[in-house]
């Protein structure tokens, strides 16, 4: 949705659910570490139920170069520039985590045929900034701040990088880093002046795979940052310890006079949750922890990887998936204090309860999701990282990723998976390929910010 009038996205979290069923999405696709030798692109999928051509790939936008690793993504203009009317939603941020490119996408102009605008150069990037690895895009009301995950050699910390509207390079976003270790994702919430980051490892770290002794050697992040958003600079650490290994997605509550959030922690399972108290300090606490599961191939059980959480638009339902068991949960999150587990569906992973759907047996586990502005379907992609994915399921290779979709009861609770969606990427024209993230033109749960 683009409103012309009054600036691109949504008044208000309670408008963006009242929006139209979404008919489309943009979901990367990718053939680094397949060892197939094409370029990563970016898929347009018809999710319009009374199109003929449902639930299938529409478009495929290869990118110029082999071997971006796409990953996340982001849009040049979300809610944060609601009232804007010179901003408009039509540009796509696709970064390549290993090449540090940026490509511009057009999704505005032929929303079913997306065109590539222009590629920012990683190489400059990395001359101008000293920043490579790019990972999670956020529209910061006309500019756009991209977390970069290394240095030019790939070391840690990163910092962030700073767009301008016309996606020229401004250099830096941050004015320090402070005693930060690690970068991966943030979020703000600028009614409270804060950004909350969150910590992966460095680049040369997790690019190779992943070797548990590292995380003994401190090499991934057990940290969440809070920083003074108008200072632009970390101001509190949370040390999460054991219970905090490897926080990777962050999420504020949607409605902007909230100061609550949430971090999944991928190899402790656990959802962490903080907020500021009445007293105006920030506190966390831990609310969901996932035990680890006897796996007959590990001398150990082997933990859930929380690779992803989301939080429906009405900030009532929080999800997350266990990329390496193969479920994702639902969890009613009314009182934030106490999550309550509402529903739970299987979809690939090690244990072995997942049923195929539509012929298609998931290879992988579910890994990023994209929930429905009203709440009621969830797409749900399998693909990690190109590395992680050969170790933990070497099978993709042959078999690809797919994407399923869920539908989710948003009165009572629950969750089920759709029996007549699937979008099989084992069957793409130039050999299978793996997803990973999706959006949506009008904007999702996971890309608009309120200020």
């Amino acid at each position: 949705m683009t409103n012309h009038c009054c600036g691109p996205g949504y008044a208000s979290p309670a408008e963006a659910m009242t929006a139209p069923r979404e008919k489309l999405l943009y979901t990367i696709a990718i053939y680094t570490g397949t060892g197939i030798q094409k370029p990563d692109y970016l898929c347009t999928i018809d999710v319009d139920p009374q199109s003929s051509t449902y639930s299938q790939v529409i478009s495929r936008l290869q990118m110029p170069g082999i071997g971006d690793e796409l990953h996340h993504s982001g849009w040049n203009a979300c809610s944060s520039c609601h009232g804007d009317a010179s901003m408009e939603r039509k540009y796509l941020i696709v970064p390549g985590v290993r090449s540090s490119n940026l490509h511009i996408v057009d999704c505005g102009t032929d929303p079913r045929n997306p065109t590539l605008f222009k590629v920012i150069d990683g190489a400059e990037i990395k001359a101008r900034t000293n920043l490579s690895a790019p990972h999670t895009v956020h529209c910061l009301g006309s500019d756009i701040i991209v977390s970069m995950l290394g240095d030019a050699q790939g070391n840690a910390p990163g910092g962030y990088l700073q767009l301008s509207k016309e996606f020229e390079i401004v250099g830096r976003w941050e004015n320090s880093m402070g005693s930060i270790k690690f970068g991966y994702d943030f979020w703000y919430q600028p009614r409270h002046n804060v950004m909350v980051s969150s910590e992966w490892a460095a680049p040369n770290t997790f690019m190779p795979g992943f070797d548990l002794e590292e995380v003994g050697h401190l090499k991934y992040g057990r940290e969440i940052h809070l920083w003074d958003f108008e200072k632009k600079e970390p101001k509190q650490t949370f040390y999460l310890g054991e219970d905090g290994l490897i926080p990777l997605e962050v999420r504020f509550h949607h409605n902007p006079d909230s100061s609550h959030g949430f971090v999944g922690a991928a190899l402790s399972a656990n959802i962490i949750h903080w907020w500021k108290d009445a007293a105006g300090d920030w506190q966390w606490e831990k609310i969901v922890d996932v035990g680890n599961e006897p796996y007959p191939e590990w001398p150990i059980p082997i933990p859930g990887v929380i690779s992803v959480i989301l939080l429906s638009m009405d900030d009532r339902y929080l999800y997350l998936c266990n990329w390496l068991h193969g479920d994702i949960r639902q969890y009613d999150i009314s009182d934030p204090h106490n999550a309550k587990l509402t529903g739970q569906v299987w979809m690939g992973g090690l244990l072995g309860r997942a049923p195929e759907v539509n012929g298609v047996k998931v290879t992988g586990g579910p890994q990023m999701i994209q929930l429905s502005l009203d709440g009621k379907r969830l797409y749900v992609t399998t693909s990690l990282f190109s590395t992680w994915d050969n170790q933990f399921y070497p099978e993709i290779r042959t078999n690809g990723g797919c994407m399923l979709m869920v539908n989710c009861d948003t009165e009572n609770g629950g969750m089920e998976i759709d029996p007549l969606f699937v979008v099989d990427f084992g069957k793409e024209p130039n050999g299978p390929s793996r997803c990973h993230e999706t959006r949506y033109p009008g904007g999702d749960c996971t890309s608009d910010i309120w200020v």
